[in-house]
């Protein structure tokens, strides 16, 4: 009886320790949860026997129950966006039956990798899901730009990769810019059309009294990717300064890019640029507290000529 009892106890005690073990490494394996955020891309996927959701607020409610239950467990999440075309493409072209959970499991896996995420830290989904939205778009943008520039290849008269010396004179035009517009928090946009679409990059900066400005390294790469294309293809493109600094109004400066160059708009043509709605060309009422003024000379090298 003493034998036996002692091993049932060596039993239980291994298999404690077993789970202990498991529970352990669960919570330092990290978590990725791929999220329909869209009603549309919602119903696309109720084409699937596998997929157990057919009510798109209720599928939402249980993303973040999940979500918290994860945080409770001390597990890391993160959170991609799940998009029903290219995971239909993802399994034709892997071989895979779309209608399964692992199939699902193994995409998310995959965008995970190499796409948009968002960190799950006790936010509101309600709130994560316009991040993840705009950092799916701001990859979607560089990518595409990126591609445009890759494209264009070698100068026929020099040799030079023209999407290369592209983004490098992007990026110088970028430094001065930032050089030039001094101490404050900068935010810039900078807008240009293609073919297919209207791109648009997004920087925010800080600059102290003293020092170089302060910036997220991928925000300046796309920044500067998409200002190339507007410079390689000699499109319309535009770039738009909001500087805010304490006890001051807000000023908003913008450029013409012409040659490889960034022309100063007069006071007039940011007004008007600011004040006029996109798409309707209505009016547009101006800000309260804002200054809208000429661009300004940002002290960059002459461009070299166009090849």
């Amino acid at each position: 009886m003493a034998q036996t009892g002692h091993t049932e106890n060596s039993t239980t005690h291994h298999t404690k320790h077993s789970t202990t073990m498991r529970r352990t490494l669960r919570r330092e394996a990290p978590s990725t949860i791929g999220l329909l955020a869209d009603a549309q891309d919602f119903a696309a996927m109720r084409r699937y026997r596998t997929f157990a959701f057919d009510d798109h607020t209720v599928y939402l409610q249980q993303v973040e129950s999940l979500l918290k239950a994860l945080a409770a467990q001390g597990v890391h999440t993160t959170v991609a966006l799940f998009d029903p075309e290219d995971y239909a493409e993802f399994c034709a072209e892997s071989g895979l039956d779309a209608d399964t959970g692992a199939s699902r499991s193994r995409f998310t896996a995959e965008i995970a990798a190499a796409g948009a995420t968002v960190a799950y830290t006790g936010q509101r989904l309600s709130d994560l899901i316009p991040v993840l939205v705009s950092r799916a778009v701001r990859q979607a943008t560089w990518e595409y730009a990126t591609l445009l520039l890759a494209d264009l290849g070698t100068c026929a008269d020099c040799g030079q990769d023209i999407g290369r010396a592209a983004f490098d004179r992007a990026s110088h035009l970028l430094m001065r810019l930032l050089e030039a517009a001094g101490p404050g928090t900068h935010h810039l946009v900078c807008s240009t059309p293609t073919d297919n679409d209207q791109l648009l990059a997004v920087l925010h900066t800080h600059r102290d009294t003293a020092g170089p400005a302060r910036l997220d390294s991928a925000e300046g790469a796309e920044f500067a990717t998409v200002l190339a294309v507007a410079i390689a293809l000699e499109s319309r493109g535009g770039v738009v300064l909001r500087t805010s600094a304490p006890d001051s109004p807000d000023r908003v400066h913008g450029w013409r890019l012409a040659h490889g160059a960034l022309a100063p708009l007069t006071a007039g043509e940011v007004f008007n640029a600011y004040c006029t709605d996109a798409d309707t060309g209505e009016p547009v009422s101006p800000e309260s507290g804002v200054e809208y003024c000429a661009g300004f000379d940002i002290g960059a090298d002459p461009a070299e000529p166009h090849h």
